[in-house]
């Protein structure tokens, strides 16, 4: 690469942090395991339909797991496992971002880290006790939520001069190793949709039309919002869509159950077994979840026909703890939820 003109593009892909948990052992020391906390809230919460809660089965299955003699679908795992569970996973986090570093450094080496754009994300987040709930099986945003990292040479950060290195790799275990000063946070509502048309956006290539309904007879088209305007890209056409209040963004996500009560196959129902389908509309003020009948034969929704539903805002519930959704029945919703 280093010493070719022709453009390339990498997806570097990771298993970690990934069950099953194994990972180089040295890594459990920058978690004793006597600093390690429970979950904020690791019970099931009292509003929560039975619907919604994810039952782990994944999990259950574990020969580990299944010695723990756990009831199903509640019972809760100990404490003291709970909290092994956690040491692990947040040591192969640490193990994979010294990957990453790797890879970075790499770009350095090469002579590439002030040509190349990179964007660090995945594709969802796992439960790690809280609401009762382990894995990803879920709307709750513990799962839904995902980190999106962007670098662009010369955008987020300076180009490097001649001979220094944009990124060093830091040794988690070197007590005296660097500091790096923190990137710059945005507060907008984005959806993985939109990595497609900002990367080629940031590429400098045609960022494509959005996909019409139905979009069959389109060869090429795109969904989610050009994220252009964050990194200062003035010589690009504006999006449309990012113009306006940031608090009418949205984002979306969908998960299917197998029936209204947790079951064996509740986490991972087949789709000619899914009967209910948990539509969720996140804003920056609100998670509102409607599961409603679903038809896998015709692959359709039936909104007329609601099994139950959730309601959390975020001020007040940012762990979505209380739902508040058979409350607004009765009153008004917030105006964004209404027709």
């Amino acid at each position: 690469m280093k010493t070719s003109a022709s453009p390339f593009f990498l997806a570097v892909g990771y298993h970690k942090p990934h069950i099953p948990f194994r990972y180089p052992k040295e890594f459990q020391k920058l978690y004793p395991l006597e600093n390690i906390t429970l979950a904020p809230d690791p019970q099931v919460p009292a509003g929560l339909p039975p619907v919604a809660y994810n039952p782990w089965m994944d999990i259950r299955w574990r020969e580990d797991v299944q010695a723990l003699n756990l009831s199903v679908p509640y019972g809760p795992i100990p404490a003291d496992f709970q909290r092994k569970i956690r040491q692990s996973y947040f040591a192969c986090v640490s193990y994979l971002d010294t990957q990453v570093g790797h890879l970075l450094s790499a770009l350095d080496a090469l002579q590439l880290a002030g040509s190349t754009v990179v964007v660090l994300t995945s594709d969802h987040g796992w439960a790690l006790g809280e609401h009762g709930e382990w894995a990803k099986y879920s709307n709750f945003d513990v799962t839904t939520r995902v980190p999106l990292v962007f670098y662009v040479p010369g955008r987020t950060a300076p180009l490097p001069a001649a001979g220094d290195k944009l990124f060093p790799y830091l040794d988690p275990f070197d007590s005296i190793s660097e500091s790096v000063e923190p990137g710059r946070q945005a507060g907008d509502l984005v959806e993985l949709l939109s990595l497609f048309p900002t990367l080629a956006g940031l590429a400098g290539l045609r960022v494509p039309p959005r996909c019409p309904i139905p979009s069959f007879h389109v060869e090429l088209c795109r969904e989610g919002r050009n994220l252009l305007k964050h990194f200062q890209v003035r010589d690009s056409e504006e999006d449309p869509y990012v113009r306006g209040n940031p608090r009418e963004l949205v984002a979306y996500s969908q998960y299917p159950r197998p029936a209204d009560c947790p079951q064996w196959n509740s986490d991972k129902p087949s789709l000619k077994d899914i009967k209910v389908m948990g539509y969720s509309i996140r804003t920056v003020d609100y998670r509102y979840t409607v599961w409603v009948g679903f038809s896998p034969r015709e692959f359709l929704a039936n909104f007329s026909d609601v099994h139950a539903g959730e309601l959390y805002f975020v001020a007040s519930d940012p762990w979505q703890d209380h739902n508040m959704y058979n409350d607004s029945q009765g009153g008004a919703l917030p105006r964004p939820l209404t027709p």
